[in-house]
């Protein structure tokens, strides 16, 4: 059997672009979850690996979070047979002598996450999902919801999930509705705006503008109060929607030509809630700004969702979810994923409430404005990132992020120099082997002789400089300074980019850098053999100064370019590392060119390490990267002047 068979899923009749089309997945992904139903449909069990919360609220979780779609479907006049489960759900859920009963509200608890999609249901389909529930279920589940308005909640985006809630109860005249704490909430969301239509996500002095800024949280539920609380809070909402026009601008660069979005930060197992924006700025009814039409935002939702629709890995046999990114992978997870999280992905649905007669599906879809938005590198002020479309994906540097507080693998989420649409990024599987490590887009460092590596994640002093440059320091170890500079692509050499470290040691090093991490096997799908050796136009190439790799994802290569004069690495060696299976998110069997070297301590003296990596990712059903490439590749970039001359200083 051909293992082409696998390769597919049940979507791919669905040609996704109409309405009716995404009613029909969303319809798709639904129907599967009755099989997963408790008897009075109030807890919906995915499956038995476990969360840092208790086993109740992630069978909660899995009841409310496909409620995005569902009311969405039925708030824009769709219908949905299973709607019943979740009107019977919520009165059994919210019911204290139910066996199913939810469990009452706590300080901090993860029920206060699931009562955003609740209150958002009733909000948008109350004639489907609240009337038919009767009065005395009405004041259960009010009283419920309500029960979180005196309770502690995290300093971050958490405190939405109460607005959406009592805007729920709103909605629907509950006596349960506390203005007071809804206002108290809104007042100090509004302290984490930065500028730019930017929201932090929680506590000042902390760099963390990920999806939670914008699809999966704050500019989702910004757009979204503005539609829903017009009436009563009209300058509040005129300001969110300033800030959505301003955000677009920056949104806009985490998307490619695909479809595909960078994945960058944590929860990524939400998939499709990474583009949910898009489809939010359609229900608040903003105005657009040029060079973006309704058009436009149609087709980055749309094949942002075609995309998804089409990874196998995404889904298990019955059509719900797996845990993972492309794949089942609950190494990438967060210690708050369940089997319900990834219907996250639900807030993508939010299209299907507007009538079709709203310019969003009124409008034929536009492709990527790749010509609009120019093809030099776009700095991104608040996030800390350079956006660049050169040679052939989407990806961002980066320096300065980080999250808020100990998140798993949070080096590797917020602290590579660069993320990238195409080729993803990759996780560690484990504290030894660089293997294990999978450092792409990452410089590891050792200082026991390759027993135990760092990689960067407290990036300090982050700035850009003249020449579109970003700049930053990082410690590894107390004695241990490096300073990394981040050059985009230059016209003359588009498929590369440069990084520079100056690394100040009182210990002696070893160091490994890698390059971008590439699907790692021949046409015959076993692994990448050396060019020489390997035959076929795929293969590793080890060597001096240089690794690379071939394959039907593309070209992933790096190159040192330091001298000995520099005080640099001069003989780092070039190493093909077959990173662990399930470390890099996009696919399962990675390789990844990686440049090793060895340093003596030089606490009073600069080591060099100049670096080109180098990417090209094969087009969508090519199999093979584009011919010419190797020009490229033996093109090697130049050195900013202003690096150079500290450098040789």
């Amino acid at each position: 059997m051909s293992l082409a068979c696998f390769e597919t899923t049940p979507f791919v009749s669905n040609p996704l672009e109409t309405k009716d089309d995404l009613r029909a997945f969303c319809t798709a992904l639904l129907d599967p979850l009755a099989a997963h139903t408790s008897p009075h449909g109030a807890r919906i069990h995915l499956g038995y690996t476990g969360t840092h919360y208790d086993e109740a609220a992630a069978q909660l979780e899995g009841f409310s979070r496909p409620v995005w779609g569902l009311a969405s479907l039925l708030g824009g006049g769709g219908t949905y047979a299973g709607a019943e489960r979740w009107v019977r759900g919520l009165d059994a859920g919210t019911d204290p002598n139910s066996e199913e009963f939810w469990g009452p509200m706590r300080d901090r608890d993860q029920r206060m996450v699931e009562c955003s999609a609740l209150g958002f249901a009733i909000a948008v389909a109350r004639p489907q999902l609240w009337d038919p529930l009767g009065a005395e279920a009405q004041e259960r589940v009010g009283q419920w919801l309500g029960g979180m308005n005196d309770k502690a909640m995290p300093n971050t985006n958490w405190l939405w999930f109460r607005v959406f809630a009592n805007l729920g109860l709103l909605r629907a005249g509950s006596r349960h509705y506390d203005a007071e704490r809804m206002r108290k909430d809104m007042d100090h969301l509004d302290t984490f705006y930065i500028g730019g239509g930017w929201s932090r996500d929680g506590p000042e002095g902390v760099v963390q503008l990920d999806y939670y800024s914008s699809s999966f949280a704050i500019q989702y539920a910004q757009l979204v109060y503005s539609k829903l609380a017009q009436d009563t809070d009209p300058e509040r909402c005129e300001e969110y929607r300033s800030r959505a026009r301003q955000f677009a601008l920056d949104f806009v660069h985490y998307f490619d030509e695909e479809g595909r979005a960078i994945p960058f930060g944590r929860s990524l197992t939400y998939r499709f809630a990474m583009s949910s924006f898009w489809g939010a700025l359609a229900f608040a009814d903003v105005e657009l700004p040029a060079p973006l039409t309704w058009g436009v935002v149609k087709g980055l939702q749309l094949r942002n969702i075609r995309w998804w629709a089409r990874q196998p890995g995404a889904y298990a046999s019955d059509g719900t979810f797996t845990i993972g990114f492309c794949y089942p992978n609950h190494n990438m997870t967060e210690n708050y994923n369940s089997p319900g999280s990834p219907y996250w992905a639900f807030k993508s649905f939010i299209a299907l409430s507007l009538p079709e007669t709203h310019p969003f599906w009124a409008a034929a879809e536009e492709p990527y404005p790749t010509a609009a938005l120019g093809s030099a590198p776009k700095i991104l002020k608040q996030p800390l990132h350079i956006a660049t479309r050169a040679g052939g994906h989407t990806y961002v540097l980066s320096s300065g992020q980080q999250c808020s507080y100990p998140v798993k693998q949070s080096a590797a989420k917020y602290g590579k120099f660069a993320y990238s649409s195409a080729f993803g990024y990759s996780v560690p599987s484990g504290s030894l082997t660089l293997e294990e490590h999978a450092a792409d887009s990452a410089l590891a460092l050792s200082a026991d002789g390759g027993e135990t590596w760092k990689l960067r994640r407290d990036t300090r002093a982050p700035r850009f400089e003249a020449g579109g440059v970003l700049r930053a320091e990082w410690y590894p170890w107390p004695d241990v300074r490096v300073e990394t500079w981040l050059v985009p692509p230059a016209p003359d050499t588009p498929l590369w980019h440069v990084r520079v470290h100056r690394v100040r040691t009182a210990r002696a090093l070893r160091s490994a850098e890698g390059a971008w991490a590439l699907y790692g096997q021949r046409e015959d799908g076993r692994a990448l053999e050396p060019e020489s050796e390997g035959g076929g136009a795929f293969g590793v190439r080890e060597a001096d100064g240089i690794a690379r790799a071939v394959s039907r994802a593309g070209v992933s290569g790096i190159a040192g370019l330091e001298t000995v004069s520099w005080g640099g690495a001069a003989g780092r060696a070039g190493k093909a590392i077959r990173t662990d299976p399930n470390t890099n998110l996009i696919v399962p069997r990675a390789v990844l060119p990686t440049l090793v070297g060895e340093h003596d301590a030089r606490p009073d003296a600069d080591i060099w390490l100049v670096t080109a990596v180098f990417g090209l990712p094969s087009k969508a059903g090519a199999g093979a990267p584009e011919q010419g490439w190797e020009a490229q590749w033996e093109k090697r970039p130049v050195v900013p002047k202003e690096i150079l001359e500290l450098i040789k200083a």
